[in-house]
């Protein structure tokens, strides 16, 4: 890692110094997981004061660049991201085949994954989800809630919401719908899968979400809203997912003509 700082440089010498550390976890000198020097180390190799260092790393910590662990020190931040492919994950063998679309993903990377089910029941359909889905303000859904982690690591939370009419009395409205996942409980239903719209934006995240993400500070998220319609071309489910933004690929393939 560069060491030297430019004292003729229009930027601070704690951007030098977050630059520096930053060009060395680019090149990969300092690899996902590697501990970043020692804030004494640091003050040695830059020739600076304490408080230079330390808004130096703060800034990376806030970026999302590094984590620091109690006792421990600064390491780089070592969570790989997912390839999450929308031509894939949703067709009809997978389901066939007992799998939801999440459970696609984290299989063809090798990834051991767990979902934990916050919430399964009617509730008031929200404003924007009720517009989606086509059903009057103020109507019952049913409201899956649920977070999705690698490992013991938080990655994404989705909140799914169906018509009370499709999934009342139905494995929809349990706690595990069985295999295939809800979609594939929606075509038993009677209602048989056509399409489905993604909208994708970027924000910083809600208190809440932070929480349950465990995101460092300075994290972004992506907010996927899905609508999936059937043949009659009703909108049968809207899922919305609030994703870690820096630990997933979001890879489409799109026809040319």
């Amino acid at each position: 890692m560069r060491t030297s700082i430019d004292p003729t440089s229009d930027r601070s010498a704690y951007k030098q110094i977050a630059d520096a550390i930053r060009d060395a976890v680019s090149s990969g000198e300092l690899g996902p997981g590697a501990k970043v020097p020692s804030e004494a180390e640091l003050i040695r190799s830059f020739g600076v004061a304490q408080g230079t260092v330390r808004n130096a790393l703060n800034l990376l910590r806030a970026e999302g660049l590094l984590r620091a662990e109690h006792g421990r020190g600064v390491f780089v931040r070592d969570r790989p991201p997912m390839q999450r492919k929308a031509s894939n994950r949703f067709l009809r063998s997978h389901r066939d085949a007992g799998k939801a679309a999440y459970t696609v993903d984290a299989e063809a990377q090798g990834i051991k994954h767990e979902v934990e089910v916050f919430k399964v029941g009617p509730d008031v359909v929200p404003d924007e989800i009720a517009e989606r889905l086509g059903v009057p303000t103020g109507s019952t859904v049913l409201v899956r809630s649920r977070r999705y982690l690698h490992g013991s690591v938080p990655m994404e939370i989705a909140t799914s919401y169906v018509p009370w009419s499709i999934a009342e009395g139905t494995p929809i409205a349990e706690e595990n719908p069985g295999p295939g996942g809800i979609y594939a409980r929606i075509e038993d239903a009677g209602h048989r899968l056509a399409r489905f719209s993604e909208d994708v934006t970027a924000r910083m995240p809600m208190p809440d979400e932070s929480k349950a993400l465990h995101l460092p500070s300075g994290t972004p998220v992506m907010r996927v809203l899905r609508t999936a319609y059937d043949t009659d071309d009703m909108a049968v489910e809207v899922c919305d997912t609030v994703m870690t933004a820096d630990l997933f690929v979001l890879s489409y393939e799109l026809p040319a003509d």
